[in-house]
């Protein structure tokens, strides 16, 4: 392995709007490259520009931390930034690969944020982060902290092929319900599931089956993206040495998208073994409204769960507008308050959105989410 010390010019990345995966407007890169070594991650893919080999040749931005204490400063910012989680992990790095136990950029980054009025939610694949179960406790009772694990499936077997640099999914697990006994909220990010491996309809069940024993709160789930150049390359020497019978298939599913996409009719296909399951275990497919709602603003209220409508109603086999009017809404710079006579003004508020944007206006809840969401008593979503 070769480690090149960063200097990094900036750290904290910026969304223009609030996303409703991970319930953030700001995420880090802390490292560029893991030594997690997933076969299927995009992030040696070239459009991100990480130099080397990506499992291999590890940058670590070694001023990450004043960097952003000068990001984080209020005084040096013309306006506040928005409330929305902070993602530490995911991009091009795991935030928690081995390399941290040597640099504890992470656990000094999460010591900072611990000083600012900001939730964090963490991703990862590696146990270390119960190394810093202090400092996210902390930060839990101030303002809210998440832990969310990033699974392709439950099976230590499956994860040595694909994830041979990751903690094995049993100890994930076991993470969470220690994360859970401290009264920290976990999700499982079942993403990306590898065709014909990992999607197949018993593993799955099994999968959110032990996500369900452990604890988790909510479970995101996504197929796989492959684009061709050093990602696929590096994927398909993975996959014909271990499943050399599944290459046709992907020559099927994987026909060379700009962004990686399979065709459309796969991810319909996940959609269709995932919903029965996880509506079998009341299991939310987002993170519960109990988690954000009373940090964010009334517009990203809305748009959240807006996008939530949008969500269900895709992965039901339905087209849907709610993710159009979500995008025109979050683009607002009034507060939705101040518009309730124009919101039909706003491109893609009709009649329907119209209703469904005051109800949350005037109840802070949405009875279409609540229903689409089949919500158990256990495990609210709304």
């Amino acid at each position: 392995m070769a480690i090149t010390e960063l200097t990094a010019k900036s750290i904290l990345r910026k969304s223009s709007r609030v996303e409703s995966w991970f319930l953030a407007r700001y995420g880090m890169n802390l490292y560029r490259g893991c030594t997690h070594q997933c076969a299927y991650c995009d992030g040696r893919a070239e459009g991100y520009y990480v130099e080397g080999d990506f499992g291999t040749d590890i940058g670590v931005k070694v001023n990450a931390v004043d960097i952003l204490r000068r990001e984080l400063d209020p005084a040096r910012k013309r306006s506040p930034l928005k409330r929305g989680y902070v993602v530490v992990g995911g991009g091009v790095n795991d935030s928690y690969q081995p390399l941290e136990s040597r640099y504890c950029l992470t656990r000094r980054v999460l010591e900072l944020l611990e000083q600012h009025p900001f939730p964090v939610h963490v991703l990862t694949k590696s146990v270390l982060v119960e190394r810093d179960m202090d400092v996210l406790a902390r930060i839990n009772a101030k303002t809210r902290a998440v832990v969310s694990f990033s699974f392709s499936s439950t099976s230590d077997e499956t994860s040595g092929i694909f994830e041979p640099g990751a903690s094995l999914p049993s100890q994930r697990l076991e993470a969470i319900r220690r994360f859970k006994q401290q009264g920290i909220a976990c999700g499982m990010y079942l993403m990306p599931l590898v065709p014909f491996v990992t999607d197949l309809p018993a593993v799955l069940e099994r999968t959110v089956r032990d996500a369900s024993e452990a604890g988790v709160d909510f479970i995101v789930y996504g197929g796989m993206t492959l684009k061709d150049g050093r990602q696929r390359e590096h994927f398909d020497r993975v996959l014909s040495a271990h499943y050399p019978e599944h290459a046709n298939g992907y020559s099927i599913l994987y026909r060379g998208d700009r962004l990686g996409r399979a065709v459309p009719e796969y991810y319909a296909s996940i959609d269709q073994i995932m919903q029965p399951i996880l509506q079998h275990y009341r299991i939310p497919q987002r993170m519960p409204r109990r988690l954000w709602w009373d940090f964010l603003d009334e517009n990203d209220r809305v748009v959240v769960t807006l996008d939530f409508i949008d969500h269900y109603l895709k992965a039901g086999g339905h087209t849907s507008p709610y993710g159009f009017a979500a995008y025109s809404i979050s683009q607002l710079k009034e507060p939705l308050s101040s518009m309730r006579r124009q919101l039909r003004q706003i491109k893609g508020v009709g009649e329907a959105i119209e209703r469904v944007v005051l109800e949350i206006l005037d109840t802070g809840r949405s009875g279409l989410l609540q229903r689409l969401a089949g919500s158990g008593p256990l495990r609210p979503v709304v």
